[in-house]
């Protein structure tokens, strides 16, 4: 006898349907893993076969999230050194120029100094740009990386008179002194308000009559082996101690014209807010700046020792404010403010970074002054052949025709180069590493950031550091990389005698030292 429940209609459809039902089940209890296992080729949130992940060096991973950097842990000397016959030939096979012209090149492993890769390294070459990281060694090495450039107001002669004295910062702004800025670190208008101040406290009503001094560089403002053409492009121009925006109308516009006397420009403009902060003082200020030398300057008092650039208080700005607490009158050559720049560590890393030709020649130009010779032309070039030649690089075939490398007169080797940045990056001179942030990097930052972005440079993107360089026919890249294997390589790459505007001699150079950097040549 069939029950109740059996024979209600529910019951014959649970039967009818319970095989599918079942299957149903089995599918779902199946697919899951299953999908736990393929979504992630979809997502990207899966993680790499362990074998994978394990042959991509730790220090050329992706990070899995971001940190507060902590420091790069020492490079150790157990990680193994290229082979040079293998390094050589990846090299070769990527080290072409495109079209006319040659290319050589040296690669040395950092810790040993060891070449690994020779093409013709004591060869000399136009080194373009390159020429600055010459020019960065032998300023920090003259100089020092903590070292500041005073721009400072002194009394006149003549009652009344201030004179504006340059002391080799071209970086000053027109507005207040910002602190936090290597462009701008000291500023104008941060000046002029310490003058009135100081003034204030002499008892001077004014007029006041402003007086440039930009006596400090001696010899032609423009370097005779400089092409007119580039001057007139706005790739330098006349060199002065004092200077607005590194001789540049517009700090965010680095094309184009400039101006051709930026030691007036700098004192008009400070004329200008001597003007607008005198006029809430009842300090009147004449129309005009003319030049003419300070007197010998007395020594600045211990309120001077503050950092310059400061914006937050007047013995912060740097100046003599108070310029002798409040006496009558004024002594010729007496300091009556000042403002200090960055510093020259924060200074080289700008010019290598931005390429500054003007900045460069001017750190020439100081170094040389540091070093008991003229602040000229030849005594920078002079001075930074010297402290390569001091460093105990050998400068067979070096010539030093400027310091920035617009010069065709220049010849540096590759070696020498390589050399260079071997001491910047591991030498025996821990100063020498002031100038090691400056390096672009590969993809990320300064001349290098628009490259290193097609398929065949990306892998040295963000792992290349390098210096790089460009004239008409000259195209140089000198810096280093960490390999595959952890192993410090510098390198310089130079080419000359290249078809204007060939866009693969560029590229040719930036796979190269992308092979030095997915190197494991072994």
């Amino acid at each position: 006898m069939m029950s109740r429940a059996a024979s209600h209609p529910w019951f014959a459809i649970i039967r009818r349907h319970l095989p599918l039902a079942l299957l149903t089940i089995l599918i779902v209890a199946l697919a899951v893993p299953a999908a736990m296992l393929v979504v992630p080729a979809f997502t990207g949130r899966g993680t790499e076969p362990e074998s994978t992940e394990s042959a991509v060096p730790a220090w050329q991973q992706v990070p899995r999230d971001l940190s507060l950097p902590q420091g790069i842990s020492p490079l150790k000397d157990s990680a193994p050194v290229p082979w040079p016959d293998t390094l050589a030939a990846q090299l070769n096979a990527t080290l072409k120029t495109d079209g006319g012209g040659t290319f050589t090149g040296v690669v040395q492993d950092a810790a040993t100094g060891q070449v690994l890769f020779d093409r013709g390294g004591a060869e000399g070459r136009v080194p373009a740009s390159n020429m600055k990281l010459l020019t960065a060694a032998a300023a920090v090495r003259a100089l020092g990386p903590d070292h500041r450039f005073s721009t400072r107001v002194v009394a006149g002669a003549e009652t009344g008179s201030v004179v504006l004295t340059g002391g080799g910062d071209v970086l000053l702004g027109a507005g207040e002194s910002s602190q936090d800025d290597v462009m701008g670190h000291a500023g104008l208008a941060t000046l002029a308000r310490l003058t009135v101040k100081s003034l204030q406290e002499k008892g001077i009503k004014g007029p006041v009559q402003v007086r440039l001094d930009d006596s400090l560089f001696t010899g032609p403002a423009l370097n005779p082996t400089w092409s007119p053409e580039d001057v007139a492009a706005g790739e330098t121009a006349p060199l002065f101690p004092l200077a607005l925006n590194s001789a540049r109308y517009d700090p965010a516009v680095t094309t184009g014209p400039r101006p051709q006397d930026a030691a007036m420009s700098a004192a008009e403009a400070f004329s200008a807010q001597l003007t607008a902060a005198g006029a809430a003082a009842g300090l009147t200020v004449a129309p005009g700046v003319v030049r003419g030398k300070a007197p010998d300057a007395a020594e600045p008092d211990a309120a001077e020792s503050a950092d310059g650039g400061a914006a937050d208080g007047d013995a912060a700005d740097g100046g003599a404010a108070a310029g002798g607490g409040g006496a009558a009158e004024t002594s010729p050559g007496q300091v009556l403010a000042e403002v200090q720049s960055a510093t020259l560590r924060q200074q080289v890393d700008l010019m290598l970074q931005t390429s500054d030709n003007y900045l460069a020649e001017v750190l020439g130009r100081m170094a040389a002054v540091a070093a008991g010779q003229p602040g000229s032309n030849d005594g920078a070039t002079a001075t930074v052949y010297q402290q390569v030649k001091d460093l105990g690089i050998p400068t067979d075939g070096l010539r030093v025709a400027d310091v920035s490398g617009l010069s065709l007169g220049n010849q540096v080797s590759a070696g020498q180069l390589s050399e260079i940045v071997r001491d910047i990056t591991s030498g025996s001179e821990p100063s020498l590493r002031a100038a090691i942030g400056g390096f672009p990097v590969a993809g990320l930052t300064g001349t290098l950031g628009s490259r290193y972005t097609d398929a065949s440079t990306e892998g040295g993107a963000g792992l290349v550091r390098a210096k790089t360089g460009t004239l008409n026919s000259v195209i140089a890249l000198s810096g280093y990389v960490v390999d595959a294997d952890g192993r410090l390589l510098v390198f310089s790459f130079i080419g000359n005698g290249l078809a204007p505007g060939a866009a693969g001699n560029k590229t040719a150079l930036d796979r190269t030292a992308t092979v030095l950097a997915s190197c494991g040549c072994r």
